[in-house]
């Protein structure tokens, strides 16, 4: 390393861990030293998550629309919070492998159309849904397209063979990977970036950047690190993040690194311990194998990072070459409001392996890069598993994947819940300077209405409940109105609280929209039909044509 290497690494350390205190969007201010170096890999203890422990005395909530994952916007309540669960298709694998590249070398493992990590994001300007995975185990990048994300095709791109990318034999492929479609991006040539693992060759993982034409740049090594890695943009921060795969005194987990350009060189030696599985995460009753973090993704929704984590169960790899099986991971989720930090609510599988020999997704499942794509009324998760059974018959430990897709209602992670007698919600003081309320709600056989109150619990008139139309429909994007008030624009800049009445009915998400339209200006996951990049500033035209 040369001298003026040296000064622009330690610079950038001292960046990372010696910056000004920074205020989120959220109102959540963190520390000067970030990323908190304060974990301990000995510890089974859940992550203490601080902004629940202190959450902010007045919460900004202008970006995005606000969900009820927990208890950081609530101040009090009598109402039942149910936490769901993805259900998957029943036309699933949407996408299985056929070609003679994905089919692969009789003496390989057979059959594969590998999400590990890939990319599935929904590409504003192809208006394309677009999915980048391996083609066989250990095999080139391709790329398929669709129009639904339920019927994909293999575009004939021209350059390593159909709809590969990369070839098999490509010094730029490598093992793992993970793919983002950056939609920000200024320059087209650097709209797809691609981390591959050469932990076997060069003993390190690299990023690339892709163009249209299938011209790599980069090869720039971010550091040394277990096999399976990804990163993601975290646009609260404006920072990219690296999840680093390591090992630790229970097995696989995960480090964390940042930089606020892609492609660092060396990000990942300079990282800190994250997270790991813990002793809420139980083990396989019939395997007995203590869970370990295999993977964690991420992606920007709404106001919150959604977190999936690939939870490992067991058994060892060599129990499953032997027998020929798939190991078995479950996909739970997790949510960070500081983009460091989770709370995990609920340790059952989001996205679970049914552990069952026939079925296409037996095994090993995994979620890709972008996590969750933005359809209309609903939230599409793209998934991959394993079978272990090639379509000869042909059994092995990664032999048989196929690419599926699980949905859930938009928002639809944790709702407030009231039976035939009213409930309230109050939230804690909040500040926002759009116009609008609206609501995502199931209150077709009820009643949801909404008070205003200032910072000492008073209601603000004209915005009593009285006052309040009723809303009592079940829709994901519903505008709350008063008698008497024209909008909320007189409430701009105030602190109050909203207080929720709900009966025979759950509640989703509010926010405060500066239109009409409902636009929460919150981030969409990996895009979807309507939205011009991953940010909903479009509302009811994305619901209108993700419906289509």
């Amino acid at each position: 390393m040369n001298c003026r290497s040296f000064l622009l690494t330690t610079a950038a350390v001292c960046l990372v861990s010696l910056h000004a205190a920074e205020t989120l969007p959220n109102g959540i201010v963190l520390p000067r030293e970030w990323p908190p170096a304060s974990g301990d890999p000995k510890s089974r203890a859940p992550m203490a998550v601080p902004y629940l422990q202190a959450p902010p005395a007045v919460i900004p909530i202008d970006v995005g629309r606000q969900l009820f994952v927990d208890d950081f916007l609530i101040a009090s309540t009598d109402l039942k919070r149910t936490l769901h669960s993805a259900r998957k298709l029943g036309s699933n694998p949407v996408f299985r492998p056929t070609t003679p590249e994905e089919i692969g070398p009789p003496d390989g493992q057979r059959a594969v159309c590998y999400l590990g990590h890939g990319g599935v994001f929904f590409d504003p300007a192809a208006q394309l849904f677009k999915m980048w995975y391996t083609a066989d185990w250990r095999g080139g990048l391709a790329l398929a397209t669709s129009r639904d994300a339920l019927r994909w095709e293999r575009p004939q791109l021209g350059l390593a063979g159909g709809n590969l990318i990369l070839a098999r034999n490509s010094p730029h492929v490598g093992g793992d990977n993970c793919v983002w479609l950056d939609t920000n991006a200024t320059n087209p040539a650097e709209r797809v970036k691609f981390l591959a693992d050469h932990t076997g060759k060069r003993q390190s993982h690299f990023f690339y950047t892709i163009a249209d034409d299938g011209r790599v740049a980069g090869d720039v090594s971010a550091g040394k690190a277990g096999d399976y890695c990804s990163f993601f943009y975290n646009p609260f921060r404006r920072v990219w993040v690296y999840s680093i795969k390591r090992s630790g005194p229970y097995g696989r987990n995960r480090y964390y690194a940042e930089s606020p350009v892609y492609g660092q060189a060396g990000a990942f030696d300079r990282s800190v311990y994250w997270t790991d599985a813990d002793e809420l995460d139980k083990p396989d009753p019939r395997i007995g194998d203590a869970p370990q973090l295999y993977s964690l993704s991420a992606v920007a929704y709404e106001s919150i990072l959604l977190g999936a984590f690939q939870i490992h169960l067991g058994p060892r790899n060599s129990i499953c070459e032997l027998g020929n099986f798939p190991k078995f991971t479950d996909l739970k989720l997790g949510f960070s409001r500081d983009g460091f930090h989770w709370a995990r609510p609920d340790r059952r599988a989001f996205i679970g392996a049914t552990r069952r020999e026939g079925d296409w997704d037996r095994g090993y499942v995994h979620t890709t890069a972008g996590v969750c794509l933005v359809v209309g009324d609903q939230l599409y998760f793209p998934y991959c598993a394993y079978s272990g059974i090639g379509p000869d018959g042909h059994r092995g430990m990664y032999t048989g994947a196929s690419v599926g897709l699980a949905v859930l209602r938009r928002d639809g992670f944790a709702s407030m819940d009231a039976g035939e007698r009213t409930g309230t919600l109050t939230t804690r003081p909040v500040v926002f300077q759009g116009s609008r309320l609206f609501v995502n709600s199931a209150t077709a056989k009820g009643e949801l209405r909404v008070e205003v109150l200032d910072e000492n619990g008073q209601v603000i008139a004209p915005f009593g409940a009285a006052a309040c139309q009723a809303v009592s429909a079940d829709a994901t994007l519903q505008e709350v109105s008063w008698e008497g008030a024209a909008d909320l624009s007189a409430l701009r800049g105030r602190p109050v609280r909203f207080r929720f009445h709900l009966r025979q009915g759950s509640l989703f998400a509010f926010w405060v929209s500066p239109d009409a339209s409902g636009a929460s200006h919150g981030y969409v996951g990996a895009g979807g039909p309507g939205y011009p990049g991953v940010v909903d500033t479009v509302g009811r035209a994305a619901l209108t044509a993700g419906r289509r």
